[in-house]
């Protein structure tokens, strides 16, 4: 029952987040952990943060989803930038974080300051999804900023990992380090592309010979992450990276042809089902991080007892002065990295220009969420010899206070920085779009009159095939005519004849609802006619909205 109760707290939590948020348009992760908190303070009633399950629970279908939904085009784009992020910074904040810790705290081992500044070096996903939801982030960027945060959970892991293991053991081994490192991400990528392909084939051919359950193949696609990351996990790779390269490999099978396609009510479903799993994971990602503040909070002054700084106020200091180091780094390697990618761009043409008002925005958008909070706890409460690991208890104190002082200073900076920011313009997509439909109408245009060609064949009355494949086909020569004008006013015309459609077939399809739902009331048709006939109406306004 106290199971039940707390879990049923948290998803309470969760809905009532959103409405606070809005209310007092405070961040939504600032308010689900301050919800986090307050539980804790009212009820007494917390979750122990596994860090075993948090990670098997919560990582694998939120970054498979990422992974899966992300333009992949934009990923091929900016690679290099994202690589340089996800690999190089993380490197380089280790080292720079690193030392500095251990010249700033005599108590902390270097090996346990590396562990800390590798965990504090990736950027967090949903963390960062969350703060875009306030702040608008140009699309580019934030394809930039997921792409960071899907690669770098790995490499920050493995690096934390192996600066634990030279805590414990007190060696460290260059070859072995990047060894392991070439297994964690080879394998787990290996992992995550090989267990999609194989339950992707299997359920198509299952489909193609028996029909398609609607209800199993959403199963299916939320199981594909869990079991990536377990497989992953089973191969000591890293489990994290199988997730993200499971969703990228599913959206390939999506749009692999026919053999890759699902029913279209399987589609939309499917969808429906995985924004609500995204919701609910992210908010009680927050709200369980909200939970472990107090516990960690309240040993403040037990932390500093046994260092040779004993007053409290030394945390702040730290705290200041890890976030100062970690966006004084992130602001360097982002300036420099954007810079070299701008004189790789010169030699074939003029560069955009960046100015440092957007390198301030991409550093401070660099927001620490949960998983570094998980992943700190997982360092081991002793050495190899059974001597308690030096500074734990602060380490997992400044990696819980970073992630809060990150969310409040990306929440209350970001919006005054992009406000005037010079940004490189977005390319448009609207003559890909006008071509895609083009393309598509013509292709429906040659189905159809075939298709109607052969129904009539033999048929007492061929004429109505004729007449009804008219109907659908003069549709379609209109969507033709209006993305295929060449004179600009025409096309400006044609398309806010569109918006005007649109607007007016939403207010049509809303008469339509209302009525439908007034025959109901005064018993005019029955409950099952109307449900039936107001979910129609509800699927074709779906495409309106």
């Amino acid at each position: 029952m106290h199971l039940i109760e707390t879990t049923l707290f948290l998803l309470l939590a969760v809905v009532v987040s959103g409405s606070i948020a809005r209310i007092t348009r405070i961040a939504l992760p600032l308010v689900q952990i301050a919800l986090g908190a307050g539980i804790v303070l009212i009820t007494g009633k917390a979750v122990d943060l596994e860090p075993d399950i948090f990670f098997l629970l919560f990582l694998p279908p939120l970054l498979f989803l990422d992974g899966w939904r992300i333009p992949k085009e934009a990923l091929v784009r900016d690679r290099a930038i994202i690589l340089e992020l996800a690999l190089g910074l993380v490197i380089f904040t280790v080292i720079g974080l690193g030392f500095l810790l251990w010249w700033m705290i005599p108590e902390m081992p270097l090996a346990v300051a590396f562990a800390l500044a590798a965990i504090l070096s990736p950027t967090d996903p949903i963390a960062v999804q969350a703060i875009a939801a306030r702040a608008p982030i140009p699309k580019r960027l934030m394809h930039i900023l997921e792409g960071e945060s899907l690669l770098n959970d790995a490499t920050g892991l493995t690096a934390m990992r192996l600066a634990i293991v030279a805590a414990s053991t007190g060696t460290f081994v260059l070859t072995q380090a990047i060894g392991s490192f070439l297994w964690l991400a080879l394998a787990g990528v290996a992992a995550g592309v090989g267990v999609t392909l194989a339950i992707s084939a299997a359920k198509g051919w299952i489909s193609r010979r028996w029909g398609e359950d609607v209800g199993a193949q959403i199963l299916i696609s939320l199981l594909i992450p869990f079991a990536a990351y377990l497989v992953a996990e089973e191969l000591h790779a890293s489990g994290i990276l199988a997730a993200v390269a499971a969703g990228i490999t599913m959206s390939f099978t999506e749009r692999g042809g026919a053999r890759g396609q699902s029913l279209a009510m399987t589609r939309i479903r499917r969808a429906v089902v995985w924004d609500t799993v995204q919701f609910v994971a992210n908010g009680l990602i927050f709200v369980i991080l909200g939970q472990q503040m107090p516990s960690i909070l309240s040993r403040s002054a037990e932390i500093v007892a046994g260092t040779s700084r004993p007053e409290v106020w030394w945390l702040a200091v730290y705290v200041a002065a890890t976030f100062a180091a970690l966006a004084a780094l992130r602001f360097i390697w982002v300036w420099t990295s954007l810079r070299l990618t701008l004189f790789r761009k010169r030699q074939k043409g003029p560069p955009p220009k960046v100015g440092l008002r957007l390198t301030a925005v991409m550093s401070l958008a660099g927001v620490r969420g949960a998983i570094t909070l998980a992943g700190i706890l997982t360092v081991p409460f002793a050495l190899d010899d059974g001597t308690p690991m030096p500074a734990r208890t602060l380490a997992i104190f400044l990696a819980a206070s970073v992630i809060i002082v990150s969310l409040v200073v990306a929440t209350v900076a970001l919006p005054r920085l992009l406000k005037g920011v010079e940004l490189p313009p977005e390319p448009s997509h609207q003559r890909e779009e006008d071509h895609g439909r083009v393309t598509a109408a013509q292709a429906a245009l040659m189905a159809i009159e075939d298709a109607s060609h052969d129904m009539a064949e033999g048929k007492s009355n061929p004429d109505l095939y004729s007449d009804v494949a008219s109907r659908l086909m003069e549709i379609y020569r209109h969507r033709i005519e209006s993305r295929t004008r060449t004179d600009e006013d025409d096309v400006e015309a044609a398309r806010l004849g569109d918006a005007v459609e649109r607007q007016l077939r939403l207010v049509g399809l809303n008469a339509e609802r209302d009525e439908l739902r007034r025959l109901a009331r005064s018993r005019e048709i029955d409950e099952v006619t109307a449900k039936k006939l107001i979910r129609e109406i509800d699927l074709q306004e779906l495409r309106y909205s």
